[in-house]
C-alpha cells in the first residue's frame, strides 16, 4: 500500500477494523486471529514489512486484550511508522531469541485461531509445536467476508481505481493493433495503468484471435491481424485498491457471428448487473448472466464464474458462482464478467466492477460495452 493510501486512513480507522475483526472472530467461535504479512495485515494495520523473510512478523488479535504486532527488532522502526501503529502494541524480538515462545504467551493454549492464508508453514508449524493443544483455520475459510464490505473512503479509492482503468481503455483503443505482438499491446496497457496512478499492475491480458478462447491467456508473440477479435483484461492496484476491467475489441469490421456473440455477452453482462441488489444471493448474479448465454445455446462455452470480489487484492471473496448463497450487502465490490469462448476461433468477455448500493448496484467502470473497432 502506498503512502498516499496510508494517509487516507487514520489510526482510528485501523483500530475500528481490528476491533471488528476480533469481534467477528469471536462470533465465529475462534479464540483469535493471527495475521501474517500480506493484504490482511495491510488492511488491518497499514503496515507492510520492508521485506518478507523467514523472521516472524505476526499480528495477534484476541478478545479481551489489545492488538499486538510481533515484529523483528530490526524492523520495529518501520512498524512504528505504520498508519495504524498507535492502535496496537508492538512487541519486538531479536535474533537469537525464540519468537514463537513470545507469541505463544499471547495465545490461548487450547484455542482455535484463524490464520492468514499466506502465513508460512515454517511459522504455523512452530506455533503448533509451542502450543500442541491449539488448532487453526485459514482466514478465508473462517472469516471470508472480513474485507468484503467497503466503507465510504474505500469506495472512493475503488472508484478512482476504476476510473484509472477506464482512462487506460480509452487510450488503448486509439493505439495501432494490426501487425503488433500481443506482448507489445500488453506493455502499452501496463504503461498506461501506471501513468494513471497504478503502483502495481497485476495482469494485462491481450488475447487475440483464437487465443481469446483462453480466459487467462498470457500475452505472447502472436502478431495481431486484421479480422481478429481481441479480449483485453487488465488491472492492478491504485493507492492500494484494485481495478479489473475487460473489454473486447475487433480489428476492422467483425463478421455477423462475431457481432452476435459480442451482443449476447453484453446482454448477459447487463442481466448480471441488473441482478445486483441488497439481499440477493451471490449466485443470483451468476444465474442471471448465465441464463442469457445458456438460452442462446452457448452455455457450454461460458466456462468460469461470473465474478469475484475485489478490494486490497484483485481477487477475493465474495464470488458470484452457483452455490454461493451469501447475501449481497451494500458496500460489497465485485466483478460481473460473463464470457463466451469458442475453441480455436475467438472469445468475448465484458467486465465491470460493481458495488452494491442501498437499492441496487453501481458500476465502477463506465466505458462503452459496445464492440469497439480498432486498427
Amino acid at each position: 500500500m502506498t503512502g498516499s493510501t496510508a494517509a487516507t486512513f487514520t489510526a482510528d480507522d485501523y483500530r475500528a477494523r481490528m476491533e471488528r475483526a476480533t469481534r467477528e472472530a469471536a462470533e465465529a467461535g475462534l479464540a483469535g486471529l493471527l495475521v501474517a504479512p500480506g493484504p490482511d495485515l495491510v488492511w488491518l494495520t497499514g503496515y507492510t514489512p520492508p521485506a518478507v523473510t523467514e523472521r516472524l512478523t505476526l499480528l495477534v488479535l484476541a478478545a479481551g486484550q489489545d492488538p499486538v504486532l510481533v515484529v523483528p527488532a530490526l524492523e520495529a522502526p518501520d512498524a512504528h511508522r505504520a498508519a495504524g501503529a498507535a492502535a496496537l502494541t508492538l512487541r519486538d524480538w531479536t535474533d537469537g531469541k525464540d519468537p514463537y515462545a513470545a507469541t505463544a504467551a499471547l495465545l490461548d493454549a487450547s484455542g482455535r485461531f484463524g490464520i492468514s492464508d499466506n502465513a508460512w508453514a515454517l511459522h504455523l508449524l512452530a506455533l503448533q509445536q509451542a502450543l500442541p493443544g491449539s488448532s487453526y483455520a485459514s482466514l478465508t475459510e473462517a472469516l471470508p467476508m472480513l474485507r468484503a464490505v467497503k466503507d465510504t473512503a474505500e469506495l472512493g479509492l475503488m472508484a478512482a481505481a476504476g476510473a484509472a482503468a477506464d482512462a487506460t481503455f480509452e487510450e488503448i483503443r486509439g493505439v495501432r493493433f494490426t501487425g503488433r505482438r500481443e506482448s507489445e499491446v500488453a506493455a502499452d496497457l501496463d504503461r498506461l495503468l501506471r501513468r494513471h496512478g497504478h503502483e502495481q499492475v497485476d495482469f494485462t491480458i491481450v488475447a487475440s484471435g483464437p487465443n481469446g478462447a483462453d480466459p487467462h491467456h498470457e500475452a505472447g508473440d502472436r502478431v495481431i491481424a486484421r479480422g481478429d477479435m481481441i479480449v483485453l483484461d487488465f488491472g492492478g492496484l491504485r493507492d492500494g485498491y484494485g481495478s479489473d476491467t475487460s473489454r473486447t475489441v475487433h480489428v476492422g469490421e467483425p463478421t455477423d457471428e462475431e457481432r452476435r456473440v459480442h451482443d449476447l455477452v453484453r446482454e448477459a453482462q447487463e442481466a448480471g448487473f441488473r441482478a445486483v441488489r441488497p439481499g440477493a444471493a451471490c449466485q443470483d448474479v451468476d444465474r442471471a448472466a448465465r441464463r442469457v448465454i445458456a438460452d442462446a445455446g452457448y452455455g457450454e462455452y461460458f466456462i468460469h464464474r461470473t465474478g469475484h470480489g475485489i478490494g486490497v487484492t484483485t481477487h477475493e471473496p465474495p464470488y458470484m458462482i452457483e452455490g454461493e448463497e451469501r447475501p449481497l450487502v451494500p458496500g460489497m465490490c465485485f466483478s460481473v464478467e460473463p464470457g463466451i469462448y469458442l475453441p480455436g476461433r475467438f472469445g468475448v468477455r465484458i467486465e465491470d466492477i460493481v458495488t452494491v448500493t442501498e437499492d441496487g448496484g453501481r458500476r465502477l467502470n463506465t466505458t462503452t460495452r459496445e464492440l469497439v473497432i480498432v486498427e
